[in-house]
């Protein structure tokens, strides 16, 4: 039984262009110096003791240069005769498990022979006692044995809350170095209070745990790294506060003001820990307000999880209609993991299912009201990190034109 009329399928769809968003461009030329140059801070440096075992703490984000990053902050710790050992920091991510969380770290080349470190991605934790507010905080046992602990994560803006404190060091610290354990007891928290819960427990991780500092990565509208900076942990939730507000200004986002249908190529955890950047398209099962600009459109298609995501498709109950590749390559139980942890089991919900790109947006079309169906409004992006070329339908050209910060690229058909 065909799931459209005939009439619906013999519409041709439109012509699409390729359009390029110009954003604030500014990046580092070489991220090792710039980490190098952090090590070279008396405040940073002396925290290092020779032969002392460092717990560098590296997460499941796709950061785009972590390895580099990772990779110099062990040279460097090698250098002032320290004994570094990697841990995993992803909370329920990998599906909570030792296995998955080493997995997931060597897509990222984080190994053993990549580094010449140990990689320990045990799960084990540790209660460190209780918050101001009485919650239990948990906290990796692998790290808290080690003499010193450095925590490596990118600060954005966080796909489910907002606050003075978002995606960052201190998260990884308190859901990160969590495990699974930790991760659950966390999001039992509401979304209002959530910034606040995070502040509580990272007060307590950095007067219980061996933190000595943490190196923050802030990335541009393109993806590239345009700050790097080694945090002590006397000055770390101050600072970092201060870096969430400059995160927020190197957001990228959609500069149409609308469409019919959204299409997103793939979402995945390397690129949001939803799947996807609420922010970007306006959709989430706890947050209330978005902090950027979100084209009013109606319906939202995906047609692919990425592959360092391993099956990871939370995010994927957001959208209206998906491709079936999206749902074969489903790992339910990660994915599950992940979202029971994060009590967003919507989240995880399975949407409309058809086989191929075009038939999700012909469907989606179909869904929509009030629109001109011989010339509907498409935007297709890669995903909500890639941002800088999009592409829009023809009925979308006027809209290109009127912005000085969109460039049509050419006028070749891209369907």
């Amino acid at each position: 039984m065909p799931i459209l009329l005939q009439e619906d399928l013999n519409r041709p769809l439109p012509q699409m262009f390729r359009v390029q968003q110009n954003f604030k461009g500014d990046h580092l030329e070489n991220v090792p110096e710039a980490v190098r140059n952090e090590f070279s801070k008396p405040e940073i440096s002396g925290k290092i003791i020779s032969g002392a075992k460092v717990a560098v703490a590296v997460g499941s984000r796709g950061i785009r240069d972590l390895f580099s990053v990772v990779s110099t902050v062990v040279e460097q710790l090698k250098l002032l005769g320290a004994k570094p050992f990697i841990v995993s920091a992803m909370g329920s991510h990998g599906g909570g498990t030792e296995e998955g969380q080493r997995e997931v770290l060597a897509g990222y080349d984080i190994t053993p022979e990549k580094l010449g470190v140990p990689v320990i991605t045990t799960v084990d934790t540790v209660s460190l006692g209780k918050s101001k507010s009485g919650k239990e905080v948990w906290f990796d046992r692998a790290a808290y044995e080690a003499d010193l602990i450095v925590p490596i994560n990118r600060i954005k803006l966080h796909t489910d809350f907002v606050g003075p404190l978002q995606s960052g060091l201190c998260k990884m610290m308190v859901i990160g170095l969590g495990n699974h354990k930790g991760c659950s007891s966390v999001h039992e928290e509401s979304p209002e209070c959530f910034a606040e819960a995070i502040e509580e427990r990272a007060e307590v991780i950095l007067e219980k745990a061996p933190i000595g500092f943490g190196v923050a990565i802030l990335e541009n509208a393109y993806d590239k790294t345009c700050h790097i900076e080694a945090i002590p942990a006397e000055r770390l939730i101050a600072r970092e506060k201060e870096l969430v507000l400059q995160a927020k200004d190197n957001m990228p986002y959609i500069m149409l003001p609308q469409a019919d249908v959204i299409v997103c190529k793939e979402i995945g955890k390397d690129i949001s820990g939803a799947g996807f950047d609420p922010n970007i398209l306006g959709r989430s099962s706890v947050l209330k307000t978005f902090v950027l600009h979100i084209p009013k459109y109606q319906k939202l298609v995906l047609t692919d999880v990425s592959h360092a995501s391993h099956g990871n498709g939370i995010g994927v109950g957001l959208f209206d209609v998906i491709t079936k590749k999206v749902a074969d390559q489903l790992d339910l139980e990660s994915m599950y993991a992940n979202a029971i942890a994060c009590n967003c089991l919507g989240d995880a919900s399975i949407p409309c299912t058809v086989e191929d790109e075009e038939t999700a947006i012909r469907v989606a079309l179909k869904c929509c009201r009030g629109i001109d169906r011989n010339n509907p409004k498409i935007i297709r992006i890669q995903n909500t990190l890639h941002l800088e070329y999009i592409e829009v339908s023809s009925a979308l050209l006027e809209d290109v034109k009127a912005n000085p910060k969109l460039k049509l690229v050419d006028d070749t058909d891209i369907t």
